[in-house]
């Protein structure tokens, strides 16, 4: 089966790591890469199979294509696998009918190290056509062999590194390896009548999950000498294993995270936790540092608003390279805070700079323009023209995936109703973050 390359070039060597929500911790990456370096032969590759129709899912478009947070739930896993920078090749096999659409995902989320293949009709097919393409069975194969292959299920979008390593480490130990978790339910047998044969102990059991390790070349050979029924009726990679090439794998207690995608249900919990990781870090922008006071008080009510979320402030005016290193580190939401005025150069700024990173083409970016004003002090006519100027620009950085909200805090002279009004203010910019509700663009919001 014929690789077909996707993404532009492929690097001789893995690109840089890719950092986002969920990553893994320096020292874990430092050994990982020690891990895959130590042998300069040495390779890992991944093969995703997602060939699958979703049956189970019930609607039209197969899971893998799903869209959470306008964005497919197979990009969401390839991400996680590019992240690992000791994974070499990615290799993901798709039916002939949405070859086109996987490429299209491939290109517009910039994907890299990730090829094609045409999957088979089964699961079990599919890997094999993958493997195949890694073998450099084809004359003008681009691959050289791996001396591990991880197998994940492409609707498994939070895989982290560090278990991806543990499967590889046992895999070049053993032969083979494989995540596990606990069983939640007791797995009964029926008889043929539909009632209770017998039960089995689940203590004794456990639930086998992705991700999955091999040596190469026992998977390889198990998948060569396993027989049409196995290719059609199996799922198990870990039993072709033990069954061809003897080799018994490794079991290795995986995290909770490692559930598959699969009723339309797991999607609304996908969305869910991908807005929970994406939220995590707030980072507040003022004009001057004049305006320091309120943002002050505004960090404090997110703080308490927002348990376990990082909140920073700085003035724009002066923020350049930390702001740089902000947006550089992945942050997803911004608060730009204006204080008597709607001077919208610096919000400008800061969704130019959010435009060049293209970091908003992973994730949506919240940005929320907090103005404070005296009610009074503000002609209606220059409110309204502001106002429908936010909602201009709104509809405009919605196109590039950043979702820009209008926040009007009216600036009482007692600093009780200011408190009052700022702990609303952070009520409302708690939920725009947490939600992340495109249907909200340029809505003007009243504390």
């Amino acid at each position: 089966m014929e690789p077909v390359p996707s993404g532009g070039s492929r690097p001789d060597e893995p690109g840089p790591c890719l950092s986002g929500p969920g990553g893994t911790s320096q020292a874990t990456s430092a050994y990982s890469l020690s891990l895959a370096r130590a042998e300069p032969g040495c390779g890992v590759a991944a093969v995703l199979p997602a060939g699958g129709c979703g049956e189970r899912m019930g609607v039209p478009t197969p899971k893998q294509f799903c869209l959470i947070l306008e964005r497919p739930l197979i990009s969401y896993t390839l991400q996680a696998m590019e992240r690992v920078c000791w994974i070499k090749d990615i290799v993901v096999a798709v039916t002939r009918e949405n070859m086109e659409v996987m490429e299209g995902i491939i290109q517009r989320y910039q994907h890299k190290r990730v090829s094609l293949v045409e999957s088979g009709v089964t699961r079990h097919r599919s890997i094999f056509n993958g493997l195949k393409a890694l073998a450099e069975e084809e004359s003008n194969s681009k691959f050289s062999k791996p001396e591990v292959v991880i197998i994940h299920d492409a609707v498994r979008p939070f895989v982290e590194e560090d278990v991806l390593l543990k499967v590889v480490t046992a895999a070049k130990e053993h032969g083979a390896a494989g995540a596990i978790r606990p069983l939640v339910s007791t797995v009964i047998s029926p008889s043929a009548d539909g009632c209770l044969d017998y039960s089995l102990e689940r203590a004794r059991h456990t639930a086998s999950e992705m991700p999955q390790a091999f040596l190469f070349d026992v998977i390889y050979e198990a998948y060569q000498q396993c027989s049409d029924y196995d290719l059609e009726f199996g799922t198990e990679c870990l039993q072709l294993a033990l069954k061809y090439c003897h080799t018994k794998a490794k079991l290795v207690e995986g995290s909770p995270d490692l559930w598959k995608v699969t009723y339309k249900r797991d999607l609304y919990a996908a969305e869910s936790i991908i807005k929970e990781r994406i939220s995590q870090q707030i980072c507040i922008v003022m004009d001057t540092k004049e305006d320091e006071e309120h943002v002050s008080l505004l960090e404090e009510m997110l703080k308490n608003e927002l348990k376990h979320v990082s909140v920073t402030s700085m003035p724009l005016c002066y923020a350049g390279r930390d702001l740089q290193q902000v947006i550089l580190e992945q942050c997803y939401n911004f608060v730009c805070v204006h204080v008597m005025n709607f001077d919208f150069q610096g919000t400008q700024k800061l969704l130019s700079m959010l435009e060049e990173s293209h970091l908003s083409i992973l994730y949506p970016i919240v940005v929320v323009l907090v103005h404070f004003i005296d009610y009074n002090s503000v002609p209606f006519g220059e409110k309204m023209e502001n106002l429908m100027h936010i909602r201009e620009l709104a509809k405009e950085v919605k196109k590039i995936n950043i979702l820009l909200y209008g926040l009007l805090i009216y600036y009482p002279q007692a600093d009780l109703k200011l408190q009052e009004s700022l702990r609303q203010g952070a009520t409302i910019i708690a939920a725009l973050i947490k939600e992340r509700n495109s249907g909200l663009i340029g809505q003007l919001l009243v504390a």
